[in-house]
């Protein structure tokens, strides 16, 4: 078990305090201007359907968004005026294969008036990729067939029935249509931190192989659905009625950029990206409702003369990973002039329901090598990195006070990971760009269709957003006071960083460590913030001469570290 730092007398979170004086009107202002129930509003909207690149859910949650962006300023960029600073675009790439929509859903058993399951209440029931029985459905005896082995259809005459199992459906789809059965009902078994037992009407997405020879279909069964089949099967012969409606189209996959373009450097760039794709309300349609608001405020405070940014801030919307990564590949000139980079995933949880907490998932830091105190991996998982891996940077920190920032005047709980990787963070930090991750875990209904709207919290989706907007416009106006408030903030957050791993290291020694890994922790720790600082003046848009405090931070910095040295 990890030592708590509160255990150690470090009770303050790390980074916490005052807003620097230089950060104050634009703080002040996002703090103002984000609101929640907007965002919210629009978080509502785009969860209602199920999204994949290229689906009618997706692209509706496209053309929402391109709507909100008109009604915030942005114009189209292929008619946009010369110097216009507001515009977006959407891209249209074509798809490989065929865009697919599940449209409704039911199962029920024969003899029952209310439906086991519902595509109204259980969005991801239907396996992605699945075809469409006939009109009205099927109706049909219903055989379990366990793990679904081929000694099982041997034993078993499933022709013209519906197979129940508990094995892998992909595997059985296709072995249950030899056999000459009309279609799968497969259960899962959900981790662990879906607490399955608790919510048994939980169903992950997921899906089948696409097959245009012999298409077919498989419905989800939660555990309650499940054990009400199993039950019936115990009392006797049972016949289900199933029906499924989906649509395949040819469409392109659609990405929406908006963006406020620099006054003096637009060429360079703070990119946020939240990905459409995933049927869920947290996940995440919380991150396209959110920097939908975002992009609004920043329209908003640029106008009146509020936010004057120096950089170009870039809003992306598009599918997960990949939209990221096309932006930053598709064109190396653009791709040199992205300064940071900001993934929006899962950012509106009410964590009173979901469990879990918000996090900044940090890009690699000493902390993901030596994972100890506050900052520990989430059960997503971290996999060990290497100290060669280290990033010298002050942007986590940026990042993790500006959000503390917002939490001085709220009940809003901050905490860190160390970085996992998994999300639209990972294509800036493998294309050497600073990025980080904001997003909640864990939460109970991840990937399940029990993420839905009822588990927002507008509150939340404006914390969010109000950090997240406060840093890129604070970076994209980068002056030179902004850069020597920096400075100061980076040289306190170090300090307290230091004394609070050296109480940890010192803590090991006690229960019988040894020194010398221990000092070399806390001297990897020194280097980390040492090079930090030395990359605070890539802040300010222009040339600026920040030597004489760089060298003075530096300076205090080695002071702390060798206060703090293990004797």
């Amino acid at each position: 078990m990890a030592t708590s730092l509160f255990f150690l007398g470090l009770a303050q979170p790390i980074g916490a305090q005052p807003t620097p004086v230089a950060f104050r009107p634009i703080t002040d202002a996002v703090h103002r201007s984000v609101e929640g129930p907007r965002a919210f509003t629009t978080v509502d909207y785009v969860q209602r359907r199920f999204r994949l690149p290229g689906n009618e859910g997706f692209d509706l949650a496209i053309d929402t968004v391109a709507a909100l962006l008109r009604s915030a300023g942005y114009v189209d960029e292929r008619t946009a005026p010369p110097g216009a600073r507001l515009v977006y675009r959407i891209e249209s790439r074509p798809m490989v294969n065929e865009a697919w929509t599940p449209h409704d859903a039911r199962l029920t058993i024969e003899g029952r008036g209310t439906p086991l399951q519902s595509f109204a209440t259980n969005l991801n029931m239907i396996a992605i990729n699945s075809a469409s029985t006939p009109d009205g459905g099927v109706s049909a005896p219903l055989i379990d067939v366990g793990a679904g082995s081929d000694s099982s259809f041997k034993a078993l005459n499933v022709q013209g029935a519906i197979v129940l199992t508990s094995g892998n459906a992909r595997l059985v789809l296709p072995r249950a249509q030899r056999a000459g059965a009309l279609g799968v009902l497969a259960t899962q078994a959900l981790p662990a931190y879906n607490q399955q037992s608790k919510h048994p009407r939980a169903i992950q997405f997921t899906g089948i192989a696409r097959d245009t020879v012999r298409p077919g279909w498989v419905l989800w069964v939660s555990k309650q659905s499940h054990d009400s089949l199993q039950a019936a099967l115990r009392a006797g012969p049972v016949r289900v009625h199933a029906m499924v409606r989906t649509s395949f189209a040819r469409t392109p996959e659609r990405t929406l950029v908006a963006e406020v373009r620099g006054s003096a450097a637009p060429h360079e760039r703070f990119v946020y990206s939240a990905h459409v794709q995933e049927p869920g309300a947290n996940d995440n349609a919380s991150g396209v409702g959110t920097v939908a608001e975002m992009a609004r405020v920043a329209a908003q405070l640029v106008r009146s003369g509020v936010a004057k940014p120096q950089r170009t801030l870039t809003f992306l919307w598009g599918d997960e990973i990949r939209s990221t990564d096309r932006f930053l590949k598709e064109d190396s000139v653009r791709r040199a002039g992205v300064k940071w980079g900001m993934s929006l995933d899962m950012v509106g949880e009410n964590t009173a329901l979901t469990g879990g907490t918000f996090l900044i998932e940090k890009m690699p830091d000493p902390s993901a090598v030596w994972v100890r105190g506050e900052d520990q991996h989430s059960e997503w998982g971290g996999r060990p990195i290497s100290e060669a891996a280290i990033v010298n940077h002050w942007f986590n920190d940026f990042v993790r006070n500006r959000c503390l920032d917002r939490a001085r005047a709220t009940s809003w709980v901050v905490k860190a990971n160390p970085f996992e990787g998994g999300s639209d963070h990972t294509p800036f930090l493998n294309a050497k760009i600073p990025a980080v991750l904001l997003w909640h875990f864990t939460d109970v209904f991840y990937h399940t269709d029990l993420d839905r709207i009822e588990n927002v919290s507008a509150a939340t989706l404006a914390n969010v957003g109000a950090c997240a907007l406060t840093t890129g416009l604070l970076l994209t106006e980068g002056t030179p006071a902004i850069a020597r408030a920096a400075l100061q903030e980076q040289v306190v957050t170090a300090e307290r960083t230091l004394r609070a791993q050296a109480a940890l290291s010192r803590d090991t020694l006690a229960r019988g460590g040894s020194r010398e890994h221990e000092q070399h922790i806390l001297d990897v720790w020194r280097d980390y913030y040492l090079g930090a600082i030395a990359r605070i003046p890539d802040m300010v848009v222009g040339p600026v001469d920040l030597r004489a405090a760089v060298t003075a931070a530096q300076t205090r910095v080695q002071s702390i570290a060798a206060q703090v040295r293990l004797r």
